[in-house]
């Protein structure tokens, strides 16, 4: 079968791109022909399938790009869109009954900061102009994104099919209108780490993310303090929060806070071997948590909020109330002194054969049952 993966972009950071390698990967393993087209390339990363790059693919606003004569000279049967949020790329994909479209992030059903409000509370309502104003200061650049944010959503309505990564995410996309038949909850695997990885330093507790107010990261910090876990707090990742963990970082007079940047897939796995604990607290509604079940691959516990998908994974043991720092922080204490031994609960093959399935569906035009 010859799929095109039709992404923003081919980054070393992030869940999403990894989640995509990973899909591909396995799709090469198997036997089919893949191609992928994003609009940049960033950080040293390759895919295991030839890569066409068309700049306007990663923009946010609308950008129309010819991918017409990618798709005469490849002829995919299937077409396969990750994590674009142009619109215009959304509505060119809509069109065709041979494409379908993955969604990891809210960017398509929340103008705002992922499903949590401007007052810091979680939000389950609906998108729409008088629920979304509170979230926003400016009004021009309220009206600006909420018009952006409604024409991806008409084109996801328009989809022949939907894949999200846990049923939170399909909960949130039925609030808005997409009907239900037409979308798969098909859970994301561990790829692309190093089990047999040796641990790079001393035991510590681990965060790993962008270091945004959405992904917790002071939450983070400051559950780990309350602990007394008398561990060192590594955090891997960057974003503009980096500059006031280093100064916390500085001023630590307990254990030290490492802050590391973002690092290659061979350093975290040996993080992972490191670590004695993962802390999850995100702030927005995490579509799923990829982070998670990497850190249970290593036999590493998470202490985290039930923050969106989270639930649909976690075991239970160490998974607090949202918002809950004081929670977040017995779980810490309590977690370091653990292992886990799980299954892996998305195994890789059941997610290949899922898709491979749906791609069938859609090379004959059938409509999702």
């Amino acid at each position: 079968m010859r799929i095109l993966h039709v992404a923003d972009r081919l980054t070393d950071r992030g869940g999403a791109c990894t989640w995509m390698l990973g899909v591909i990967a396995g799709l090469v393993e198997a036997g089919h022909n893949a191609r992928l087209v994003v609009g940049a390339v960033d950080g040293n990363v390759s895919a295991p399938c030839p890569v066409d790059v068309r700049p306007g693919l990663e923009a946010r606003t609308g950008a129309w790009i010819n991918l017409d004569s990618l798709v005469r000279s490849f002829g995919p049967e299937v077409i396969h869109v990750h994590n674009v949020v142009n619109p215009a790329v959304l509505e060119w994909a809509a069109g065709r009954p041979n494409a379908l479209l993955t969604i990891q992030d809210h960017r398509s059903f929340c103008p705002a900061r992922g499903k949590w409000t401007l007052g810091g509370e979680e939000c389950r309502l609906a998108m729409g102009r008088e629920t979304c104003a509170p979230c926003f200061e400016d009004e021009a650049y309220f009206r600006e994104v909420l018009a952006l944010t409604e024409r991806r959503l008409a084109a996801v309505r328009a989809m022949e099919a939907v894949t999200v990564l846990s049923r939170y995410m399909r909960e949130e996309l039925v609030r808005v209108g997409v009907p239900t038949k037409r979308i798969r909850v098909i859970p994301p695997f561990v790829h692309d780490l190093d089990r047999a990885a040796a641990p790079d330093g001393p035991p510590c507790v681990l965060f790993v993310g962008r270091l945004v107010a959405a992904k917790g990261v002071l939450e983070a910090v400051e559950a780990w303090r309350r602990s007394g876990v008398e561990l060192p707090l590594v955090v891997a990742g960057t974003g503009p929060l980096r500059e006031e963990l280093l100064s916390q970082a500085r001023a630590s007079s307990g254990p030290p806070i490492e802050v590391l940047g973002w690092v290659s897939r061979q350093r975290l796995s040996s993080l992972y071997r490191r670590a004695r604990a993962l802390v999850l607290p995100s702030r927005w509604q995490e579509p799923f948590g990829i982070i998670g079940i990497e850190a249970f691959s290593f036999g590493v516990p998470v202490a985290a909020w039930e923050s969106g998908g989270v639930r649909e994974w976690h075991p239970g043991i160490g998974l607090v109330p949202w918002g809950d720092v004081e929670a977040l922080a017995r779980a810490i204490a309590e977690a370091v002194n653990r292992r886990i031994v799980l299954p892996p609960s998305f195994p890789r093959d059941e997610t290949i054969g899922r898709l491979l399935t749906l791609y069938r569906r859609l090379c004959h035009s059938e409509p999702p049952p």
